[in-house]
């Protein structure tokens, strides 16, 4: 065991630059559209960015420090970053040699400044006096004009001059404006029936000696530093942990440096006076084969697709999710749910029914009290509205908030500031836990009794990300469950003991021990000669007593199935389990979200639904649900939606093998039966 304890944080962070190879496979797959291919190059991009500001800096300093024990070790720091470097030389061969000709030759081009025609050059250079040269103010350094604050992620070009007169060398930092959009359109006049783009950073790079009349560039690039962005806030030593959140946030974009981007082509008298600058060692800077600020790119599908006429090639087809089968849209949901219960599986089926049940609760003078937690919401106010609406015709309004959402925080805030502006009661949870459950109770009156329904689910209360992530979440009317949902919100708020709970499964109360008996029963069953089966669907396996307790399971001879998107640190090669765990990761056009865990023992089968990975953090640190599938029929609904199709897709699934590494399924050898896609699939079925 303490093998695998010293190596865990190791082995979740390359597989974390793993999951992300995988996403940048589909970037390559020749049978998606061109656009689309970009965007998943732009996601890898923010997804790398959100890994350095995160996982980095204590690698970062172990290597500084010199350590070779522990978690943390220079070891650790130098096999994670080869294994980022090499991720990034091949996002950027694919944007540069594949992507961008492809993109060109079917009617999209981001022309540089070698290829400008006369007229485009023309153009630009008006652009650049009127909208982007008042915004630019070089800085050249000297000793009244220092270094200047670099802000995470900020684009910047530095240039290194020379005096004509006096010939002497200086340097200058130019810091793009965040004002201006990061691509530019060309008329159509000027793009010979294409669509033509300019990069803001061309469009500056070309004009640089507008900038320093009087003096000769010697060199140039542009640069990005990447800084620790982890919040730092001591939960027990705050008065207001809203308020000295907010101080952090405006201290966050100036962390700990942790990366450096430049252009391939910096010199390296640049280089090594940018990594003296954010006190870096040689190993942090990553030279780049084209734009510093490669995710901004993610702008290019959607502008080109508004007016490209070769669209419907370059992007995908629209999806409309439908409206779940088994809910009348025409008719009450509190009947409805007085019947049954209800699962909806995003995206295929239309989170709008989840705001439809929380406006007819607005708008039904019998709703008493709403109850929700949150954790992230994007930009969508529709529930924020519905919200403050509700508290406007004197209904109780509670709403836990999660105000240490990573990189949600100003979201949160806000959504906290506003509720409680208008009389909604607002808390943030328990100190030292984040709240990620995710869980909306209406109490309403009927007769003398108050009734209560609820809404659990393994996604957010996003409704853009309900779009693009795939979760499952139920409406009941159970009386014991949203009693048990109930108390959950009244711990919470008051922090008064859990009661025991019969159907709900909490984090970091009865979760994990309650993951691992049934392990352990599946183990016994097959110690007793009866069969025993393990399928669990989830983001991230990470938790070493639940790793280690799947491997004695499989020693046992339980038959185990994983389905995990990203970081899996279990070793599938370990001794004695005799290929008894198979672990595949399904990357699709949809972000695989939902967690699902499935128990059969001796023909008996148990299923949860939860809003919590496999992880210790979410097992300890948060507070988590999961809740049972006791109804045969949504039972086999869940096996048959949401984990078969996953086990039997041979086109979007990747298998763990015993080496470490994955191997594309559909590059497996023997390949047998019909190509299976789990997401084309699951789209086909609920387009029916």
């Amino acid at each position: 065991m303490a093998k695998y304890s010293q190596i865990s944080l190791l082995d979740r962070d390359i597989s974390t630059l793993s999951f992300n190879q995988r996403v940048l496979s589909l970037a390559q797959r020749e049978d998606y559209p061109l656009l689309e291919r970009l965007r998943f190059l732009c996601i890898v991009t923010s997804n790398l960015d959100e890994f350095f500001e995160v996982r980095m800096v204590q690698h970062l300093e172990a290597m500084r420090n010199g350590e070779t024990q522990g978690a943390f070790t220079s070891n650790t720091y130098n096999k994670i970053t080869a294994k980022a470097q090499e991720l990034v030389a091949q996002k950027y061969h694919l944007f540069a040699n594949e992507l961008m000709p492809a993109l060109e030759n079917n009617g999209v081009s981001l022309i540089s400044g070698h290829l400008r025609t006369v007229e485009q050059k023309r153009w630009v250079a008006k652009y650049f006096q009127t909208d982007v040269k008042p915004l630019l103010v070089p800085v050249a350094l000297d000793p009244s004009h220092p270094f200047p604050q670099v802000a995470n992620k900020s684009l910047n070009f530095i240039v290194q001059l020379e005096n004509k007169s006096q010939k002497t060398q200086t340097i200058a930092i130019v810091r793009v404006p965040r004002a201006l959009p990061r691509l530019i359109r060309l008329p159509e006049r000027l793009s010979n029936k294409k669509q033509c783009f300019i990069s803001l950073t061309s469009i500056i790079r070309a004009h640089l000696d507008d900038l320093f009349e009087g003096a000769k560039i010697m060199h140039y690039s542009q640069f990005r530093v990447t800084r620790n962005s982890d919040l730092s806030v001591d939960e027990d030593d705050v008065i207001n942990l809203r308020t000295a959140l907010r101080l952090e946030l405006a201290h966050r974009p100036y962390g700990e440096a942790v990366r450096l981007e430049v252009t391939n082509d910096c010199h390296a008298e640049l280089a090594a006076f940018l990594l003296e600058q954010f006190s870096l060692p040689e190993s942090a800077l990553y030279r780049v084969h084209g734009p510093v600020n490669l995710g901004r790119l993610i702008q290019l599908p959607d502008l080109a697709a508004q007016h490209n006429t070769q669209a419907g090639k370059l992007v995908f087809p629209p999806y409309s999710p439908a409206w779940p089968k088994a809910l009348i849209q025409s008719e009450s949901f509190f009947s409805q749910l007085k019947q049954k219960d209800i699962l909806i599986h995003q995206p295929y089926e239309s989170f709008e029914a989840v705001l439809q049940l929380l406006q007819e609760s607005v708008e039904d003078d019998n709703v008493l009290a709403i109850r929700q937690t949150i954790y992230r919401t994007g930009a969508d106010q529709r529930m924020l509205k519905l919200l403050q609406e509700a508290v406007r015709r004197g209904k109780e309004v509670l709403v836990v908030v999660e105000l240490k959402a990573r990189f949600d925080e100003e979201s949160n805030i806000n959504w906290a500031e506003a509720l409680e502006s208008i009389g909604a009661q607002v808390v943030y949870g328990i100190v030292g836990l984040k709240t990620h459950a995710k869980m909306l109770l209406i109490l309403r009156r009927e007769g003398r009794a108050i009734k209560r329904y609820g809404h659990l689910s393994t996604g957010n209360y996003n409704p853009r990300t309900a779009k693009l992530y795939t979760d499952v979440c139920m409406l009941t009317s159970d009386l014991t469950l949203t009693r048990e949902m109930e108390y959950l919100f009244r711990h919470l708020t008051s922090q008064l003991p859990l009661p025991a709970m019969r159907k709900l499964l909490v984090a970091p109360f009865n979760l994990h021990k309650s993951v691992l008996k049934q392990i352990k029963t599946a183990s016994y069953a097959v110690a007793n000669g009866k069969p025993a089966k393990i399928i669990a669907k989830m983001n991230s396996l990470t938790d070493e007593s639940l790793v280690f307790a799947l491997i004695e399971a499989a020693k046992k001879g339980v038959e185990i199935d994983l389905i995990v998107r990203g970081a899996c640190i279990l070793p599938v090669g370990a001794d004695g389990i005799n290929s008894r765990i198979r672990v595949r990761s399904i990357i699709g056009r949809f972000l695989e979200h939902s967690r699902v865990f499935y128990f059969e023992t001796d023909g008996k089968v148990k299923i949860w639904l939860s809003s919590a990975d496999w992880m210790s953090r979410n097992m300890f640190r948060r507070i988590e649900v999961a809740w049972p599938i006791l109804n045969n029929e949504m039972q086999n609904r869940i096996v048959d939606q949401c984990l078969k199709p996953y086990l039997q897709d041979n086109q979007d699934a990747w298998v763990l093998q015993d080496s470490g590494e994955y191997q594309l399924a559909k590059t497996m050898q023997p390949h047998t039966g019909n190509p299976l896609s789990a997401q084309t699939f699951l789209m086909e079925l609920h387009s029916k």
